[in-house]
């Protein structure tokens, strides 16, 4: 059984003679509660190599204070972490391991650092004495665990969380106290880092230990900087989903399909940089992994439209037990498609489709306009996906309502989000150009996938009233909601002409060339 707290905290430099300044009236702090000294004694686990730690990723085995147990702790933002707790055992617990199986990817997972810590605990309470936030010196001794050799470190610092429930703001007014009393914020993110840093081996050893990355040299600023960047920016959220995926979290399946979609694009769009003899077979892998995360993120748009839809449906005209059925439907498809969304990311062929992404970003398949410059190489590679998404549109505007249009729309919508994505690639190295050309092209997409959202929608309503009426409910209300989508669906076909228009008017792909 594990527990999730959302942990928003700051640290600052101390030294063993550093004062904690008097916080009483910062904000709404009335009064600061001592709680005495306590000893930590924390074990850190990471891969030999410190794969968890260069993600910033921290997962310890504590004992002592209250919290004692199993802690993984995944970065969110800047000073602000989720803690993943679970009880006290030997081994890793489960749970937790399975939420570092992108980055651990089969290697054990071994002790690298042990923390004590004495720490001078103080509440600051409001004036009702509800905790606010915890106020804390730290005086920690780190030792590597490295075979055979001793190597140690020792600081002191100053923490300060905010308690459950509270507002962050407090912790600016901290903070403007603290600095005014000369305190700096700490140059690492965590203990965990500081003391890897500190007992890191000597760089003489170092040196002669590791292998220098093989792979072509990326000219700085050329196209293919650009787009090697924005690849690994996707690879990177991929990974940084993945325990969002497991943990069920909020439209964490749509960010991480979002991701594989974008480097997909990549890869297609700027075939001149990277060579499609070995981007298509990955890419093929990114469109199954899409594909089976796209049956929970699918089942998820699809609920939470048609709930609302018959949300919008006045009460009398809600014949039979519609909603009852909604969640029962709901509920049997929602759970089939997470189980399959946990086991596709658990399965041996996703982790080598991430080991080849890995490969990839070490040895890039770099092509001769990689060394190009960005702002030739790129708006040419746009400006084809440009015309692909002409060459859908306009033949579809000029089809009869009806089934094949519904197809034709369909495919110039995957037409305009590859477009939009190719001027988000380019954003970095074209600027406001790319930027425009991406919004413009969103606008596209966004219509279309409002227009294909109908589409399944009518589907699921038409076999949900079959449903009811094999049941003996009346499958009035279904079709009622039917009729809407249908009506819905014809009002933005009616639309899409003026917004084709209008993004195509700008010449936009031209633009981009300055």
């Amino acid at each position: 059984m594990v527990d999730t707290k959302r942990e928003i905290e700051r640290k600052y430099e101390a030294a063993p003679d550093t004062k904690l300044p008097d916080l009483t009236k910062v904000g709404s702090v009335a009064g600061t509660l001592e709680q005495g000294v306590t000893e930590l004694d924390a074990v850190y686990y990471d891969t030999a190599d410190l794969r968890l730690s260069a993600a910033s990723i921290t997962l310890r085995r504590r004992t002592g204070g209250a919290d004692a147990g199993w802690h993984l702790k995944l970065p969110v933002a800047p000073d602000v972490r989720d803690e993943i707790q679970a009880p006290l055992s030997d081994e890793v617990p489960e749970e937790i391991a399975q939420l570092v199986t992108a980055r651990v990817r089969g290697a054990d997972l071994v002790p690298v650092v042990r923390l004590r810590t004495a720490r001078d605990v103080h509440h600051l309470v409001d004036e009702d004495g509800d905790l606010l936030a915890e106020l804390s010196k730290d005086t920690v001794h780190a030792q590597r665990l490295a075979p055979g050799e001793l190597r140690t470190a020792a600081w002191d610092e100053i923490e300060v969380e905010l308690a459950d429930g509270k507002d962050p703001a407090l912790l600016d007014a901290i903070d403007k106290k603290l600095r005014k009393a000369g305190l700096v914020r700490a140059a690492s993110p965590s203990k965990l880092a500081r003391a890897l840093e500190e007992t890191a081996p000597d760089e003489d050893s170092t040196e002669q230990t590791q292998e220098k990355p093989a792979g072509p040299v990326v000219t700085p600023g050329s196209a293919g900087d650009y787009i090697l960047d924005y690849v690994r920016e996707q690879i990177e959220a991929v990974l940084a989903y993945d325990p969002a995926v497991r943990r069920d979290l909020p439209d964490s399946v749509h960010q991480m399909r979002v991701a594989t979609r974008r480097l997909r694009s990549v890869f297609k769009t700027y075939r001149k940089v990277l060579d499609r003899t070995v981007t298509d077979p990955v890419g093929d892998e990114l469109k199954w992994l899409a594909a089976e995360l796209g049956v929970a993120r699918d089942q998820e748009v699809l609920a939470a439209r048609l709930d609302t839809r018959i949300a919008a449906v006045p009460q009398t005209l809600l014949l039979g037990p519609v909603r009852a059925r909604l969640q029962v439907w709901n509920a049997s498809q929602g759970s089939d498609s997470r189980r399959r969304a946990v086991a596709t990311l658990d399965s041996t062929r996703y982790l080598d489709l991430l080991d080849t992404l890995d490969a990839l970003l070490a040895d890039p398949p770099l092509r001769k306009a990689a060394a190009g410059d960005p702002s030739d190489v790129l708006p040419k590679a746009i400006t084809k996906d440009y015309e692909r998404l002409a060459g859908r549109v306009e033949p579809a505007l000029g089809m009869e309502p009806g089934e094949e249009r519904d197809l034709a729309l369909h495919e110039a919508r995957k037409a305009a989000k590859r477009a939009r994505y190719a001027g988000e690639a380019a954003r970095p190295a074209l600027g406001k150009p790319a930027k425009r050309f991406a919004k413009a092209m969103k606008s596209v997409q966004t219509l279309l996938g409002d227009h294909q959202d109908s589409v399944v929608a009518r589907g699921t309503l038409r076999d949900l009233g079959i449903q009811a009426h094999a049941a003996g409910e009346s499958a009035f209300t279904w079709g009622l909601l039917h009729g809407r989508e249908e009506s819905e669906a014809a009002d933005l076909e009616r639309e899409l002409p003026g917004v084709w228009s209008n993004a195509a008017k700008k010449d936009l792909p031209t633009a981009l060339t300055g």
